[in-house]
């Protein structure tokens, strides 16, 4: 038996649908409910930093997941960052690849490009966090990091937040958020920033998406019922988070372990224990985290490889269905057998 692989370029997962970003937040908070429902294997993410986790110069991670329920596959991303790349022109800060497996014969079944993917994926568990939780009526958001995940948190915001009005787009370099206030000229107002103290003033919901290794933004700058939602380790100081009325992981075991995150700092120095918060998976499948108008919400998140997974079987069975992609065979005739 010669099993058949379809191999999916950037160029092919985008026109098998990745940058529909309603399409990718409902994948994405269905994956979140039916870990919640016991359907999905999620192991915790394997991470390797070169030359140490501590202090990485690069990193790879891997991050496998089987999905059950009706896509039953299995599969498992490999995700890969380097600052050196910062310096490269044409080449990502981070490179990512998804590997998809039939889970009864554990035959490869599809290799596809997952760069795009983590930054539509990463900006759709915020837009989750934000439907459940932001402030009814909320119209000013304030986003930080204006890169790659910076232009797709404006779309999550825009379709998870229908009442939403302007955009604070904070980043240390400005014509980065100029860039993206121009580009989503006429669908929504983005105005740059360079200051979080100054945009976040107005807001009532705030998303980080940095690549910060220090905390930088602090709980007096903020209102007292707002939302925040950091998508990365360590933009916020720790009172942001010891001061919330209510806190929201989207994997407890993962985060709280995950070195070089916040959590992970207050888990091991005693200050944040798992009842002290919700997981997104409880959350999506019925408890209330905002209970009033007057709670001040924390959600944070590192990633969950299932939600790659998922929306990587969603792709590929978009593109066999459109005949797209290139097909690969991992041998002719197998050797000893």
């Amino acid at each position: 038996m010669k099993p058949e692989i379809l191999f999916l370029k950037q160029e092919d997962v985008i026109k098998a649908g990745l940058l529909d970003m309603k399409m990718v937040l409902a994948e994405t908070e269905k994956t979140f409910k039916m870990i919640g429902q016991n359907q999905i294997i999620n192991p915790t993410k394997v991470f390797m930093g070169m030359p140490s986790n501590e202090n990485w110069d690069s990193y790879c991670m891997s991050m496998p997941a089987y999905i059950g329920g009706d896509v039953d596959t299995a599969g498992f991303k490999w995700a890969a960052e380097s600052k050196a790349n910062a310096q490269l022109e044409g080449v990502p800060y981070g490179i990512d690849i998804v590997i998809l497996s039939d889970p009864k014969t554990v035959f490869p079944k599809a290799i596809l490009d997952g760069t795009i993917t983590t930054a539509m994926r990463t900006s759709a568990t915020a837009g989750v966090m934000a439907k459940y939780n932001a402030l009814k009526g909320t119209k000013v958001a304030c986003l930080v990091g204006a890169g790659v995940i910076g232009r797709t948190m404006i779309m999550a915001m825009m379709e998870a937040v229908p009442t939403l009005e302007k955009i604070h787009m904070v980043d240390l370099v400005k014509e980065k958020a100029e860039g993206l206030a121009k580009e989503f000229d006429g669908k929504i107002k983005v105005i740059p920033y360079t200051d979080v103290k100054e945009a976040v003033k107005d807001a009532q919901l705030l998303v980080t998406e940095t690549t910060s290794r220090k905390p930088f933004i602090k709980k007096e700058w903020l209102k007292p019922n707002m939302t925040v939602i950091q998508m990365e380790g360590q933009s916020c100081e720790e009172d942001i988070l010891l001061t919330a009325d209510r806190v929201v992981l989207d994997n407890w075991s993962q985060m709280s372990h995950l070195v070089g995150i916040l959590v992970h700092e207050m888990y091991e120095a005693g200050k944040l224990k798992k009842e002290d918060i919700v997981e997104l998976p409880e959350m999506v499948n019925g408890v209330q985290v905002r209970q009033n108008e007057d709670q001040f919400v924390y959600c944070g998140s590192a990633g969950v490889g299932s939600v790659d997974i998922a929306i990587a079987a969603k792709l590929y069975e978009n593109a066999k269905k459109m005949g797209i992609g290139q097909k690969l065979n991992l041998w002719d005739n197998p050797l000893w057998v």
